[in-house]
């Protein structure tokens, strides 16, 4: 049996010490801390960050994962395709096979990074529709969730940035609804592609399906327009490189251990007969001694929305007879801990074009693609300065389709799409064609009906958890997915493309009617990587649902989660911007508890 080894040994330091990254538990200076924050991810660092804000309060960040410091594809903005999967930054898990994939089995990104997924996405920044916003505070009766007050959380997180190329933006953003004294940098691209000018002519020229959005953070996202990322000065802006930057992770008060796998969260005793979970256990290797730490105020769990109900069950925290069944003692009965998983069915779709400067320019000459990089290390300009994306779309699917005599519509509200449109200028999957220009447009489907799960595979905390998404496990995603490839093709039949595009690629060429397309779309769909809801709000006091409101666990302690796990729906957004704003609201409810 592994050996538990209290951290009473360690040595505290001189209050003077200053704050570092650590890689051995043995090296930490303190043995206490006010706050545990498990998961130095996107929405851990914010916690970290805020709350000691207070010289008084300590925090300790336990991240499983590696230094984001020197990792090149985590950094550069265009090498954000080979950030994940298969590598360090990767946790690299894989879902169960998907029935509505025909059985395929799908590689699952998740942060394995100090940063977590915001050191290895795509760095889209989009808030969702206020609809979005406004359900989150009606479902769970804290209108503190709503649009118009989650504003000020937004306003904490964003600084808004100029461009790598410094750029005349007018016409591209609305500087009204924008902050510039927030932590995390966002921006505009910073480098011109071919395509850009015929996306936004070809929204003129059809603006009846396809209107022209000045700025789709506004709360109103409906229309295509310019994507906004979060990059500053040509580089990724991560949570650890904005709330963990020099001027925070110095603070003495804010301790960040890597490479600390969290095993479970043990019970500390009771508070008026009701469960306290205020230490954690966590290891720094797979055969290294089980290590403990208590917070003396909380524990705040950021593991993601794979990472927190994997943390949860193996801590006896979820439904019992599942628990039974793998040797798990349960403590507390959250029958949802694990349920409601839901994320965004993605489609790459791609077309043979009539250019030569595309991505694929550089893909087949490697000569130029080293002089790109070499600009880039130079002088933060050039084609890596940017995502893949530069402008993308929300749509929704007409009011009188179809499918709304089988569904209800699962959109938050009218100002809220079903389904996203992103442009790239050439293929954005591994493996670069002999010959061939291509014009990338990915479908997302943004208010799907399926729902998954998170299970224990086993009762071995380092073994992966069982990843059910349940991709277009809905015939609503399905067709949702259909009619965005169809809106796709009118998009691209505008007269400005009609010189442009040649032809479909791929399996999109021999699919024509609606059999042939739900063909091609369950065959080629994967997801974006936006899994959300395993540990969700609900309001206080009901039987369903992980969390309240104050993202406090229902019937515990001492433990929060503050995630995207607490999300109960889906927001129509890359995730990333709807958890900083969470994380943001969330300092403020710990600080506010605690009088801080």
């Amino acid at each position: 049996m592994t050996a538990f080894i209290l951290l009473a040994t360690l040595t505290a330091l001189a209050s003077t010490t200053r704050a570092a990254l650590f890689g051995d538990a043995k090296d930490l200076p303190k043995v206490t801390y006010d706050f545990i924050v498990v998961g130095g991810g996107t929405a851990g660092n914010v916690i970290a960050n805020r709350l000691t804000e207070n010289p008084h309060i300590s925090v300790l960040v336990l991240e499983a994962g590696v230094s984001n410091e020197g990792a090149t594809n985590t950094i550069v903005p265009f090498f954000c395709t080979l950030a994940s999967p298969d590598t360090p930054y990767d946790w690299n898990f894989t879902t169960s096979p998907q029935e509505g994939l025909n059985g395929r089995s799908l590689a699952y990104p998740r942060g394995h990074v100090l940063g977590g997924s915001s050191s290895i996405n795509f760095m889209a920044y989009t808030r969702g529709s206020s609809s979005d916003w406004d359900r989150y505070a009606k479902f769970t009766g804290d209108q503190g969730w709503s649009w118009d007050n989650i504003q000020p959380y937004i306003r904490k997180n964003e600084r808004w940035t100029a461009p790598a190329d410094n750029h005349n933006t007018s016409g591209e953003f609305n500087p009204a609804v924008h902050s510039k004294t927030g932590i995390n940098s966002v921006s505009l691209q910073g480098f011109p592609q071919p395509i850009d000018s015929r996306v936004i002519q070809a929204t003129q020229q059809s603006s009846g399906d396809f209107p022209f959005n000045l700025d789709m953070n506004s709360g109103n996202h409906l229309g295509i327009g310019w994507l906004q990322s979060t990059v500053t000065g040509g580089r990724r802006s991560s949570s650890a490189t904005s709330y963990l930057g020099p001027q925070f992770i110095n603070r003495p008060n804010l301790h960040v251990l890597i490479g600390a796998r969290v095993t479970r969260l043990i019970q500390t005793g009771k508070t008026r007969g009701i469960p306290e979970f205020r230490t954690v256990e966590f290891a720094m290797n797979l055969q290294g001694p089980r290590l403990r730490l208590t917070a003396s105020k909380e524990v705040v769990l950021s593991a993601g929305a794979v990472g927190t109900p994997h943390i949860l069950l193996h801590s006896g925290i979820g439904d019992p007879k599942s628990l039974q069944k793998l040797g798990i003692p349960s403590l507390v009965n959250l029958p949802d801990v694990g349920q409601n998983l839901s994320d965004h069915p993605l489609l790459i779709n791609v077309w043979l074009v009539n250019s030569t400067e595309t991505f694929e320019k550089a893909g087949r000459n490697a000569t130029l693609a080293a002089a790109e990089l070499q600009q880039w290390n130079e002088t933060r300009s050039g084609p890596l300065v940017d995502t893949p994306l530069d402008q993308l779309g929300w749509l929704r699917l007409a009011a009188n389709a179809s499918i709304f005599q089988q569904f209800p519509d699962p959109a938050s509200g009218a100002n809220s799409a079903h389904f996203e449109l992103l442009f790239a200028n050439g293929m954005i999957t591994p493996g670069v064609p002999a010959t061939g220009n291509f014009l990338s447009v990915v479908t997302a489907v943004v208010s799907p009906v399926a729902r998954g799960a998170i299970t224990l595979a086993t009762n071995n905390p380092f073994d992966a958890p069982t990843i059910n998404p349940n991709i277009l496990g809905s015939e609503f995603d399905v067709f949702a997915m259909r009619e965005a490839v169809r809106s796709t093709e009118r998009f691209l039949s505008a007269p400005v493309w009609q010189d442009y595009i040649i032809s479909p690629f791929g399996g999109l060429q021999n699919a024509t009617t609606d059999a042939e397309l739900d063909t091609y779309v369950r065959a080629n769909s994967a997801t974006i990587f936006h899994p959300v809801g395993t540990a969700s709000m609900s309001p206080k006091g009901s039987r369903h649902g992980v969390v309240d409101p104050d993202l406090r666990v229902k019937g515990i302690v001492g433990l929060r989660v503050v995630d995207a796990s607490i999300f109960p729906f889906i927001p129509a957004a890359h995730t990333q911007a709807p958890v900083y704003i969470v994380a943001e609201r969330a300092a403020d409810l710990i600080k506010r508890l605690w009088n801080l």
